[in-house]
């Protein structure tokens, strides 16, 4: 701000003096045209009828550097011998000029040659001294440091207020990242505005938020595992102790009451195979895809399962509309329709029917299971696929299931590209859905 302007200032300053100098030169010069030689009375003569303005001294020397005319009145040089740099500089045949700014003055001075029939017969040197340009220069550089001056303090002043606040809002999304870091997933940035650091802010909350939420999950399936296995070992620890304590027991009874620690036993083992499964879902863990025809899967299912529906005299029925292939593996495809027609049969009435349909559709593959059992609450679809999460407890506990089935379902298809949904039978019972995505080929 201050030595841009003050330079531009004084190079117009320059150049405009130099301009004016030169002006003042060439009048003279022109003045002193006609003489072939240079002489005190002849150049008094030529510029006498001339007003030299503009300069403060000018001097006209013969070719040897004697002044021959001098305008300053006191200290009047006239007949004395004279080498200013300039003035020899002009007697070589070159214009020259020179110029600076010293103690708040502008000092300025040139010198051209007096030239006749291409002979330099002599020299012309004009000489300026302006105090009055240098005091406004000052004027202009004291201003220009006043103005630096107050912007430097406002600059200061809201460069320091600015990093306050701006330390202020980093140290409050700090504080909340410690907090975080140390457990308290409740804990939330309050920074406000729309610049970047408010966005940092909120993505931060964001997944504090979903972090929290997942706690929240972890603890939950911790006690709900906990409470899980609990049950059926507290179930075998009363069986023994009371097999252990009974002195006249029959044969009958330990043989009922080992019965029942079996299928406790049992228990366990499925709620630890479920647990299993889950534990490799939620890493990531999956076994490498393949082209899986589903019809045949359907059937195998449905078949090992015939039995037990017909237990309880339930119908199991497979309606297959197209053959089709989906892309994950044997597997996985068995382990989602068995949960789902194994929950259909545990869950409905007597003399009732289960119903799976396969069809395709251009891009999936439906797999519908479908019950006229004791379907499901309204107010308990959106929460079936949670982990242990159960519609009746005593109901599902009797019947054997873990409340894992649903959520192994739910995770197993969402990776591998699918989806699945619940929801009520016209009529009663419930009807699951999944859609996988299908792989095209040509059916035989």
């Amino acid at each position: 701000m201050n030595t841009y302007p003050l330079s531009v200032s004084r190079d117009m300053i320059f150049s405009s003096k130099e301009s004016s100098l030169r002006s003042s030169m060439e009048t003279m010069t022109s003045a002193m045209a006609g003489l072939s030689q240079l002489t005190e009375e002849n150049v008094a003569q030529a510029l006498a009828v001339m007003e030299i303005t503009g300069v403060s001294r000018a001097i006209v020397t013969d070719s040897a550097g004697k002044i021959l005319y001098d305008t300053r009145e006191v200290g009047n040089a006239t007949g004395y011998q004279v080498f200013y740099t300039e003035l020899v500089e002009a007697l070589h045949g070159n214009d020259a000029f020179f110029f600076a700014y010293q103690d708040g003055a502008f000092r300025t001075c040139a010198a051209v040659p007096v030239i006749y029939r291409s002979e330099t017969i002599g020299a012309v040197y004009v000489y300026e001294y302006d105090r009055t340009q240098g005091e406004v220069l000052e004027g202009l550089q004291k201003s220009l440091l006043t103005i630096s001056i107050a912007v430097g303090a406002v600059v200061l002043t809201l460069s320091t207020l600015l990093s306050k606040l701006l330390t202020s809002r980093i140290e409050q999304l700090l504080s909340a990242i410690r907090g975080v870091r140390e457990g308290s997933y409740n804990h939330r940035a309050d920074v406000g505005g729309h610049d970047e650091i408010a966005q940092i802010a909120d993505e931060f909350n964001d997944l504090a938020g979903r972090l929290q939420v997942t706690e929240e999950s972890r603890r939950r399936f911790v006690s709900d595992a906990s409470h899980e296995l609990k049950t059926p070992l507290a179930t075998i620890r009363l069986l023994t102790d009371s097999i252990l304590q009974a002195e006249d027991m029959d044969g009958d009874m330990v043989r009922e009451f080992v019965m029942d620690i079996g299928l406790e036993a049992e228990r366990l083992t499925n709620i630890t195979e479920d647990l299993l499964r889950l534990t490799r879902l939620d890493s990531g863990v999956m076994e490498a895809a393949e082209s899986v025809e589903v019809e045949p899967v359907i059937r195998r299912v449905c078949h090992s399962l015939q039995m037990p529906a017909a237990g309880r005299r339930i119908t199991l029925e497979v309606l297959v509309e197209n053959p089709c292939w989906v892309v994950a593996t044997k597997g996985e495809v068995h382990q989602m329709i068995y949960n789902l027609v194994d929950n259909a049969i545990k869950y409905n009435h007597d003399g009732g029917f289960v119903r799976v349909l396969l069809s395709a559709g251009e891009t999936w593959a439906y797999i519908t299971v479908e019950d006229n059992g004791i379907g499901i609450p309204e107010e308990d679809l959106d929460h079936v696929f949670e982990r242990f999460y159960r519609v009746d407890k005593a109901r599902s506990r009797a019947a054997g299931g873990t409340g894992l089935g649903l959520s192994i379902v739910r995770d197993t298809v969402r990776r591998r590209g699918g989806t699945i949904d619940a929801g009520p039978r016209p009529g009663g019972g419930t009807v699951f859905t999944v859609r996988l995505p299908r792989e095209r080929r040509d059916e035989p």
